[in-house]
């Protein structure tokens, strides 16, 4: 194994070391520095080169984030493909802009508490337990919230985005190959997320949900990409037409049914959505029925709240003519059984045994009925 010391550093540069300037000088001078494949497993003292921006260690054995308290100027830290399994010994890294450790064993983010200028994280593809998902320390997410705009979670079992929300200003996340199913999250997280402008969900199982693509377009106003596929402004324009159409169509339809409920109000308790008419018909004799009635019981004010009744025996009244659009009376013999109909729903409104020859719609109100509207009686009501 390999450990990270001024003399690895001073084989692996190309410095020729002039007579004016020393190691020592050329090393605090220095900004860049690549030290990746290395076989490199311990990071030692490395306080000479003070001024570093960047540093390239990825692709090594390191198990652990250490010695990197002089780094105070560094802004890109790459730690990839590595073997680091906890996130510490960061905090001094306050300039820190981008920070690479995907491809290593961590399953929490945490630590990053003071990294207020922290732009980009990328943690992907992190070798976790079977079975175990990612997880965020929410301190950490909420000192993160004002500065981080690109977030890199592929590929780590996560099932659900709402823990992130408090990361308002991310405008690119990468999410490929996680195990997120449902659209309702994802809709949320877009809410919370308005300035987000790329996001890639490519591999999760919610890609295949209906309308998957068309539902996070109109959700996101702000999103011009979407799994590598540019959002177009005639495509969102359309999405966000139909779906006006969709809720003005909703609405009316809604309205519709309150105007039914205010104008048929003895027929809406039984939570069909629609108005019911009680339907019935005179069994006066043993033959085929001649007629079939249909009556608005919100017609005769006298009526409502009392019990529904058999019409009287010996009444048998034949209409002919269509009362109205709501209305209409044809002959029942291929419609209707021989015994007397009643809609289920009021059977339980009948009098098992009527004491009075008074009928719900009696043939005099029947009769007053018609004349009212002008409608008339194809044969005189009694014989």
């Amino acid at each position: 194994m390999v450990r990270l010391t001024v003399d690895l550093v001073a084989r692996s540069i190309s410095h020729k070391n002039h007579k004016e300037e020393s190691l020592a000088q050329y090393l605090r001078k220095m900004t860049h520095l690549n030290l990746s494949d290395k076989n490199i497993d311990t990071i030692d003292d490395l306080s000479l080169c003070r001024n570093l921006n960047v540093l390239y260690l990825y692709d090594n054995q390191i198990r652990q984030i250490r010695n990197l308290g002089f780094a105070s100027n560094l802004t890109h830290l790459y730690l990839q493909n590595n073997c680091i399994s906890c996130m510490e010994n960061l905090t001094s890294l306050k300039k820190l802009e981008k920070l690479y450790l995907g491809g290593n064993y961590i399953t929490v983010v945490e630590g990053l508490e003071t990294l207020e200028e922290l732009r980009e994280l990328h943690v992907e593809s992190q070798r976790l337990p079977l079975g175990e998902k990612l997880l965020f320390d929410p301190r950490t997410l909420h000192s993160l919230a004002k500065s981080l705009s690109v977030l890199n979670i592929s590929n780590n079992n996560i099932d659900e985005l709402g823990g992130l929300a408090p990361l308002e200003n991310i405008s690119h996340l990468i999410a490929v190959d996680n195990q997120l199913h449902h659209v309702k999250d994802l809709e949320f997280i877009l809410n919370k997320w308005t300035k987000l402008r790329r996001m890639d969900l490519k591999g999760n199982p919610v890609c295949r949900k209906p309308k998957y693509r068309d539902r996070l377009i109109i959700q996101s106003k702000t999103l011009e990409s979407l799994d590598g596929k540019e959002i177009k402004e005639m495509e969102r324009q359309f999405l966000m037409s139909w779906k006006e159409s969709k809720a003005s169509k909703k609405k009316s339809t809604e309205e519709h049914m309150t105007n039914e409920h205010a104008t048929y109000p003895h027929f809406h308790d039984f939570g069909t959505g629609h108005p019911i008419f009680p339907v019935y018909y005179n069994p006066s004799e043993k033959r085929k029925p001649k007629f079939l009635i249909l009556s608005e019981l919100h017609r005769f004010p006298h009526n409502r709240g009392e019990p529904l009744q058999r019409p009287p025996k010996r009444s048998n009244i034949n209409v002919s003519r269509r009362f109205s659009s709501h209305l209409t009376l044809k002959d029942s013999q291929s419609l209707l059984p021989k015994e007397d109909i009643l809609e289920p729903h009021l059977l339980n409104q009948l009098p098992r045994e009527p004491e009075t020859t008074t009928s719900f719609c009696s043939l005099k109100s029947q009769e007053n009925f018609l004349q009212h509207h002008n409608w008339g009686i194809s044969e005189p009501a009694m014989k």
